[in-house]
């Protein structure tokens, strides 16, 4: 193995852009992807020839573009997306992973579940509607998520003779919003997916619009040096200890790089235990490294021989994680079974597993007015609300604001072993 493989496996780890696309129902979500995919020519000839079979046999001119993401049969009968449907796909200047999530509120879990890994959120606003209460739920779920870049569509801009002022209205009314959560770096661009304007190609029904195109957007943004940016951190996922006869003593602390860099020589923290040692090789593969960072996996060795295992926290001896017994978070209930404040859940956090029960319940969060209301008896499947938890045991965390692995963890149920909540510690929404 050459010394150069890491660095192009990582260069191809950093040019892949996750996403996720959302909006309310009807507002063309399926279609757009489906219209990004027809026009950069990605789409296999079968598949393609399939929908415009479809097409055919049902009268239609054109083929349902909506149907290259919409994968269910039930989201296909009933002209809506059900589930988070996922699709891959790359041109010569990066890679894509696209997550297409409902836009009913009753699926506000599967958004949820779409949006916690995407780096990007491409919000699609219907130009005859405006916003919706649905759209500000994805709005105020994207920056929930802390998802790190927003695009917003205004979509469907043929159904009003592709009016500047119409585009223009929109655009201030969502900037306030977004402006009121805090969120600062928003795109908006007008376009009609069903024609293809502003998707790929500008198209010449809008003069007025100057901006890039969807595509140009979404090549173009740099996410992945805000989410790397911070101090080490790196969750231990194994403890490796081959036992071979050339290396007989060999033990290393497996894991991903979150967050931050690490070089040989450098002090490092074990969280939460707070034991101290140094840095003396980095292994990817069976390749020695002189330095790692964000987002790459490795294989760290340190000077001293202390209790290090899966669930600790490999941290910057100068800018440690918090380390606590007791958690506040923002959570989002993903179970049809109500939080049960009497009794023990698992709280999954990073690679640390600890039981944790419920303490204090705030207030949901009003969509709309963005105030806090009474939780009621118990939150209920996709309630978003705040609530103190305590652990069994402590772990290290940080602000999910400023890291979105160690800020965040998910609540299971250890009965059924169902995830029944994401939670985002120490988020503070307006």
């Amino acid at each position: 193995m050459s010394v150069t493989e890491p660095e192009q496996i990582d260069a191809r780890e950093r040019d892949l852009l996750c996403m996720v696309t959302a909006g309310s129902v009807d507002d063309g979500k399926s279609t757009l992807i489906g219209r990004l995919l027809l026009d950069l020519d990605v789409l296999p000839h079968d598949q393609l020839a399939a929908i415009e079979q479809t097409a055919r046999r049902n009268g239609h001119s054109a083929p349902n573009l909506a149907h290259l993401t919409d994968g269910l049969r039930a989201e296909r009968d009933q002209g809506i997306t059900i589930d988070v449907g996922y699709r891959f796909f790359a041109t010569p200047n990066r890679r894509f992973i696209v997550a297409d999530v409902p836009g009913h509120e009753q699926y506000t879990r599967n958004m949820v579940t779409g949006a916690s890994t995407a780096e990007l959120a491409l919000v699609l606003i219907d130009a005859r509607k405006g916003m919706t209460h649905q759209s500000r739920r994805h709005i105020f779920l994207t920056r929930l998520l802390g998802t790190p870049s927003l695009v917003v569509a205004v979509n469907k801009m043929d159904m009003v003779d592709y009016s500047e002022t119409a585009f223009a209205a929109i655009k201030t009314e969502m900037a306030t919003f977004c402006a009121t959560l805090g969120i600062g770096e928003v795109h908006f661009v007008p376009v009609s997916a069903l024609k293809g304007d502003n998707i790929v190609h500008p198209g010449g029904a809008m003069p007025w619009y100057r901006g890039e195109t969807i595509l140009e957007l979404l090549e173009g943004l740099d996410v992945t040096s805000r989410l790397g940016a911070g101090p080490l951190r790196m969750p231990v996922q194994m403890v490796s200890r081959p036992q071979s006869a050339e290396h007989p003593d060999f033990r290393g602390y497996m894991g991903r790089i979150e967050s931050g860099s690490i070089r040989i020589g450098d002090i490092i923290r074990i969280q939460p235990s707070g034991l101290s040692s140094v840095v003396t090789d980095i292994l990817a593969g069976k390749t020695n490294l002189p330095e790692a960072s964000y987002p790459q996996s490795v294989t760290l060795c340190l000077a001293d021989d202390i209790d290090v295992g899966r669930g600790d926290l490999i941290a910057d001896a100068a800018e440690p994680a918090k380390v606590a017994r007791q958690i506040d978070a923002m959570l989002c209930w993903l179970d049809d079974k109500p939080l049960d404040r009497g009794r023990d859940y698992l709280i999954k956090h990073g690679t640390a597993l600890v039981r944790g029960r419920f303490t204090d319940l705030g207030g949901t969060i009003d969509i709309d007015s963005l105030a806090e209301a009474p939780i009621g008896p118990a939150p209920g499947q996709n309630d978003i609300f705040r609530a103190t938890i305590k652990l069994q045991r402590p772990v290290a965390y940080d602000n999910y604001g400023d890291n979105r692995t160690t800020g965040a963890f998910v609540v299971i149920d250890e009965t059924s072993n169902a995830t029944v909540a994401a939670g985002m510690i120490g988020v503070d929404i307006p």
